[in-house]
């Protein structure tokens, strides 16, 4: 015998009535981080031990990210 439901939810719906935790304010903390490293407030080194520890990643990996906010941080923006 097969059942299908379907459920007419929002994500966060969903979220909630599956018992997850809402990750917003950790969401929000690590968009500023990034924000604030391509602003040039974080310090590079501080953002990358941070990726280090949420995301496991090789050398490559963090070598590609260590560029990126490198370039981004040294970019001008246009007034």
């Amino acid at each position: 015998m097969k059942f299908n439901v379907e459920l007419d939810c929002t994500p966060e719906e969903a979220r909630r009535m599956m018992g997850l935790p809402d990750l917003t304010p950790v969401h929000e903390k690590y968009i500023a981080s990034l924000t604030g490293a391509m602003d040039g407030v974080v310090s590079p080194d501080l953002l990358e031990g941070m990726m280090r520890s949420w995301a496991p990643m090789n050398d490559a990996g963090m070598g590609f990210w260590r560029k990126m906010f490198e370039t981004a941080s040294t970019t001008k923006t246009p007034d």
